[in-house]
């Protein structure tokens, strides 16, 4: 039990936003976020410096002052973060992914050609790691996947745990027009294309529920067996004709990508993903069960509906995440985070720090997410071929 839980950012750019924003939404709890670290000690120092906080030199210093480390880094670091703070005994909250294979320090990196399958046991060697280090330390890792605390997604679960439902078919998708993160379109940065940077949010959310209606039912989660998928480059085809609306300066990731789920017990999930749809964030994961049918709409939603007929208009109202233009009709998101389920997601957490209890959205769930989505690099690779998911 703590007094006050006293929480350290690592990472001072997107992602530390929202989730310092969040922070300050959570009610119940004592907690404080004190803290920024980053590798540009800069951007640290500007992070602190607009929102009241303290610009922490190193790792150590921080981990000396904080009770949980919450790390909003590039993947590429989140392993050597997460095992640092076990190992000073703090409990961590990672954004996804979990983790991944970035090219075991090559300079230079390039994942076209490199065999699939090392990076799949890469990637789960280094959740393993990970997850190892959390249990001897006995604190806990918490995964910040919003989509399992979005609204909609939590509905759906007390639909599915109160009906007893049976999952037969869960359709999801995240595709907008490209990633605004430099660290994006590099595999040694990323550990992957849209599968990683998209595709693993509806996939989170679809073996979530996976889960929970295991856990309902039969009182043991039920966990994915094989997946098979394809991926394609679609912005760097030679016939692509670019207008200049899509980002399209990858470098070794794909920009389209699907992944074809099969359960433990035969029953499926289809997740898309995609950096080539425009008009905004395309989010949403629908539900095929035995007794019942739902549909998460997390963006967008129709709750409120405008038309702007001229864009100067509205230069000063938010709208919604990468819309492209306001001219025209609309939707515009009334709270895109509480949508999104961040808020959600960070009062889990601080909840789950002062009781002592299990987070919603942790460790097995994360790696489980993992191994899906670097089994269907492996099974594009093969051109679709079926591959087994190997769980631990």
């Amino acid at each position: 039990m703590h007094s006050k839980i006293r929480v350290g950012i690592v990472g001072a750019r997107f992602a530390a936003r929202f989730h310092l924003a969040c922070y300050r939404q959570v009610f119940g709890v004592p907690m404080e976020v004190v803290g920024v670290m980053s590798r540009s000690r800069k951007s640290a120092e500007a992070f602190a410096g607009a929102h009241g906080l303290k610009a922490f030199d190193s790792l150590p210093s921080l981990l000396n002052s904080v009770d949980v480390v919450d790390i909003c880094a590039p993947a590429y670091v989140h392993e050597a973060v997460a095992v640092e703070a076990f190992q000073s005994n703090k409990d961590v909250i990672v954004e996804k992914p979990l983790t991944g294979y970035f090219g075991a320090g090559q300079a230079h990196f390039d994942a076209r050609g490199f065999p699939r399958e090392t990076m799949m046991q890469e990637a789960l060697a280094s959740s393993r790691r990970m997850r190892e280090a959390a249990s001897r330390s006995g604190r806990m890792l918490m995964y910040a996947e919003n989509w399992v605390y979005a609204p909609s997604v939590q509905k759906e679960r007390e639909i599915l745990r109160s009906s007893k439902g049976q999952i037969l078919w869960m359709m999801g998708e995240e595709s907008h027009s490209g990633s605004h993160s430099e660290a994006y379109g590099h595999w040694s940065r990323a550990g992957g294309g849209s599968i990683v940077g998209k595709g693993c949010h509806p996939l989170t959310a679809a073996l979530y529920l996976k889960r929970e209606e295991g856990l309902a039912r039969l009182g043991r989660p039920l966990r994915p067996r094989s997946v098979s998928a394809r991926v394609h480059e679609i912005t760097r085809l030679d016939t692509y004709r670019d207008a200049g609306l899509l980002r399209t300066d990858y470098q070794d990731v794909e920009d389209y990508g699907q992944m074809h789920v099969v359960f433990e017990d035969g029953m499926v999930a289809d997740i898309f993903s995609s950096e080539i749809v425009m008009g905004g964030v395309h989010n949403w994961l629908e539900v095929m069960a035995n007794n019942h049918r739902t549909r998460c709409n997390i963006n967008p939603t129709d709750s409120v509906t405008t038309y702007n007929p001229r864009e100067g208009q509205l230069r000063d109202v938010y709208i919604v995440e990468k819309i492209g233009t306001k001219q025209g009709w609309s939707h515009p998101a009334p709270d895109e985070d509480w949508m999104s389920g961040y808020p959600q997601e960070l009062q889990d957490f601080m909840e789950c720090v002062f009781t002592g209890r299990e987070p919603q959205s942790g460790g097995e769930l994360a790696e489980d997410t993992l191994a899906v989505m670097y089994a269907s690099y492996l099974s594009a690779e093969r051109r679709g071929q079926e591959v087994e998911v190997p769980l631990g």
